[in-house]
């Protein structure tokens, strides 16, 4: 055992030998060579904890009285997980030596490295003394809470002693989910025999099936079926690479759609795209009167294995710049270089979402300060966010009533018309026939603080 007196501004001192007969890790304290003083040596205080730059005594005076015990600032530590029973009564050492050897399960010696951080132990300290890396140090924690919350949903043992091997890896990427929903997805792993890497598959696809509802086919697949959020990424993924030309790829992605498909309108679905029944739709403009209005993800475009480039234009600007902006651009040559058909300042790059993916001229995104020139109510928070509103300058004629437009509007003839956006039952009415572009697609930036938030079914 050793001692810290975290409140005293003196040195912290071993009161015995750290592990002094383990075989794997030598003994930290101060060691002397035969010939002299070794001045690099390290007590296992200066492991454990970085000296503060505040850690001073304070000059004393005999004709002053003692000055009260100065109070360090210690860094905040999260209080240890529950230790299993016979884990409780160990002293540091002991807790040192079940993680070295990794003695008991995983879930088991998991909660002692909390356990040992509020003791003042750092990551780095595990890692030399242990030999677990920082990374798998935080997998077993977040592992062993995720198994914690799957005991309180009731979920079976055996489907629990799925996990008792291997298994921090497995439920750490179902960390994100819900609790009903880790339940749901466990038992699907274990079903399917999941590795690590098809596990963040479904946990993705759990997560981000509710922001889909706007894609075609969305109301055919069950939201609370694991299998069903997984058929629907690959059923995504098989229409990107069918706007992207590969067909190879397409068909692999929907057999494996196939494969982990549960409900019966999904499987209908998929097996008449497969077998040239329905065809998978780049857009749901011509047949829905909506635009889509999405938010996107941090790291969205990264994970996207087809993505969209357009040229920006500045709402402000007006429609000269429209008109200007490249009608196509493309990559070419062995490395997929972009090229454009003539020089353009600023660029965007999308995911190839479905209302966009199947634009391959005169796609344009127009950039507007805030959403006050959209047609439709909105919160007054998402009212003064910046948005970008993609057109389709291929399709200037005003055909659909339920559809929406770029138009120059405003300024009754004064010279100060802006950019706006104007359904066609409106243009209409106005006597309009023409228009800078159909509108497909209304994106609003990422939000670090709150990434889930849903959009509301009115948008």
């Amino acid at each position: 055992m050793f001692s810290l007196t975290v409140n005293s501004p003196k040195p912290l001192s071993l009161s015995t030998p750290f592990l002094p007969t383990h075989p794997h890790y030598p003994t930290p304290s101060i060691i002397h060579k035969p010939n002299g003083p070794n001045l690099n040596s390290r007590t296992i205080t200066s492991l454990m904890m970085p000296p503060s730059s505040g850690e001073r005594r304070q000059p004393q005076y005999s004709t002053s009285p003692p000055q009260q015990q100065q109070h360090l600032y210690q860094p905040f530590r999260p209080p240890p997980s529950p230790l299993p029973p016979k884990f409780r009564n160990l002293d540091t050492n002991s807790k040192l030596e079940v993680l070295i050897n990794r003695l008991g399960l995983w879930y088991e010696y998991a909660p002692l490295i909390p356990s040992l951080t509020s003791e003042g132990f750092i990551s780095s300290t595990l890692e030399e003394i242990t030999g677990i890396t920082g990374v798998e140090q935080n997998r077993l924690v977040v592992g062993a809470q995720v198994r914690e919350t799957l005991i309180e949903a009731n979920l079976d043992q055996e489907t629990l002693s799925f996990f008792d091997s291997g298994g921090a890896e497995l439920l750490y990427e179902i960390r994100l989910l819900s609790a009903r929903q880790r339940a749901d997805a466990a038992k699907f792993m274990v079903r399917n025999g999941f590795d690590a890497k098809q596990a963040n598959e479904l946990a993705r696809a759990m997560k981000d099936f509710p922001r889909r509802r706007v894609d075609y086919g969305w109301d055919k697949f069950n939201g609370d079926s694991p299998g069903d959020c997984l058929a629907f990424l690959f059923y995504r993924l098989a229409i990107e690479h069918a706007a992207a030309g590969a067909e190879e790829l397409r068909m692999v992605a929907m057999e494996k759609a196939l494969e982990v498909v549960e409900s019966e309108s999904a499987r209908t679905l998929l097996v008449d795209v497969v077998e040239g029944k329905g065809v998978e739709k780049e857009s749901v403009i011509d047949d829905v009167a909506m635009v889509p209005l999405v938010r996107m993800k941090l790291g969205e475009v990264a994970e996207s294995s087809v993505v969209i480039v357009l040229p920006v234009c500045k709402a402000e600007s007006r429609e000269m710049e429209v008109e200007a902006a490249p009608w196509e651009c493309g990559g070419v040559g062995d490395f997929g270089v972009v090229e454009a058909e003539k020089d353009w300042r600023r660029w965007v790059v999308l995911p190839g979402w479905q209302p966009i993916a199947g634009l391959e001229r005169g796609g344009v995104a127009v950039s507007f300060k805030s959403g006050k020139f959209l047609p439709w109510r909105e919160k007054r928070k998402y009212k003064e966010e910046p948005v970008l509103v993609v057109a389709d300058r291929g399709r200037k004629e005003v055909t659909m009533d339920d559809g929406f437009y770029l138009v120059l509007g405003g300024g009754n003839g004064s010279g100060d018309e802006t950019l706006k956006v104007e359904s066609g039952s409106t243009l209409k009415e106005m006597g309009v026939e023409k228009s800078l572009g159909m509108v497909l697609l209304v994106v609003r930036p990422p939000r670090w603080e709150d990434e889930d938030t849903q959009l509301i079914d009115d948008e």
